[in-house]
């Protein structure tokens, strides 16, 4: 029985550098990425984010009289970015990404509910988590731990209802069924979330760094109110997050130490955290497959190259022997 269950990702797979140059290369060089509602640009000020070591910058600039939100790296090139209907950019880092429909089927519709450029934007805060960023994408993407982790959060939403649906590099979370539009909760692979309820908006990045036990945290808050009311929203909000944060912190503890290895995923309250983990074990194994395959060729060409050589030498030295015999 214990066969059939979905297992998660060895402990190796959050505290080595070297499969984290994998998931780099086989993940997010080829991502889209969530960076904010358009409103968040509307006063033409220069954000800056980095990617998969990536630095981008981020700003809206007027073009034959019409606003527009351009992405480039540090370098000037301009990377291909995608803004929907109802006023969210997306951008890549790399021309490796395939188109926005492509990496996310489906998605746009379900964006189409919400008009996003209605919530101002308020807020920003970043600061560094010592865990890999699957470790936060892993407590995301289940709410087994939200009755005793997320007391406040469960009295809004029972987690007894919380409901996760997996679609292709993108998940739905149904705090309630019976009220499917409470809400818009989703997971955008591999490390961007967006969270809308009530008047509120937020929005997070699990940004990894080449240290695969410290992560960048990165946080958007939007708010039809201001002053008072948003503080009281934010403070919710910030409580949940810093109790997401403490609980990941020590889960990574006790990964890097040996305490946990492996385990077995709740076939039915877990499908979230199992989706996406197939998926980046999926993708690292399809890159690492096309990496063997390719230095095996170039092997191959560089040994016919040293024969072809060797028999360009062997008759040139044969010809100088009879030239001079």
């Amino acid at each position: 029985m214990a066969d059939s269950l979905p297992r998660t990702l060895p402990a190796s797979w959050y505290c080595n550098p070297q499969l984290y140059q994998l998931e780099r290369r086989a993940v997010f060089l080829k991502a889209w990425y969530l960076l904010g509602p358009v409103v968040k640009f509307a006063d033409s000020k220069e954000f800056q984010y980095e990617f998969a070591g990536v630095t981008l910058h981020a700003q809206q600039q007027i073009q034959e009289q019409a606003s527009r939100v351009i992405v480039k790296t540090s370098e000037g090139s301009t990377v291909r970015s995608h803004v929907t209907s109802t006023g969210l950019l997306f951008t890549t880092v790399s021309d490796d990404a395939p188109s926005f429909k492509e990496y996310f089927p489906g998605l746009e519709d379900v964006l189409a509910t919400v008009d996003f450029t209605k919530r101002p934007y308020r807020r920003s805060i970043g600061y560094p988590g010592h865990f890999n960023w699957k470790t936060m994408v892993d407590g995301y993407q289940e709410c087994l731990h939200c009755a005793y982790t997320h007391p406040s959060f469960s009295e809004l939403y029972p987690p007894h209802s919380y409901n996760v649906i997996n679609y292709h590099n993108w998940s739905r979370h149904v705090a309630d069924p019976a009220k499917p539009n409470d809400g818009l909760f989703l997971y955008l692979f591999p490390i961007c979330t967006l969270n809308v309820y009530g008047g509120g908006m937020s929005l997070f990045r699990v940004n990894p760094t080449s240290d695969p036990g410290t992560t960048r945290m990165e946080f958007d808050y939007f708010n039809v109110d201001e002053g008072e009311k948003f503080e009281e929203y934010y403070k919710f909000v910030r409580q949940v997050a810093i109790e997401d944060f403490e609980l990941c912190e020590k889960a990574q503890y006790n990964l890097e130490r040996g305490i946990y290895a492996e385990g077995i995923l709740n076939p039915v309250k877990e499908t979230g955290v199992a989706y996406y983990q197939q998926r980046v074990l999926e993708l690292c194994i399809e890159r690492h497959q096309s990496e063997k395959q390719r230095k095996l060729l170039a092997t191959r060409q560089d040994s016919r190259q040293a024969r072809s050589q060797e028999t360009r030498t062997i008759l040139g030295s044969r010809a100088l022997e009879i030239v001079t015999q």
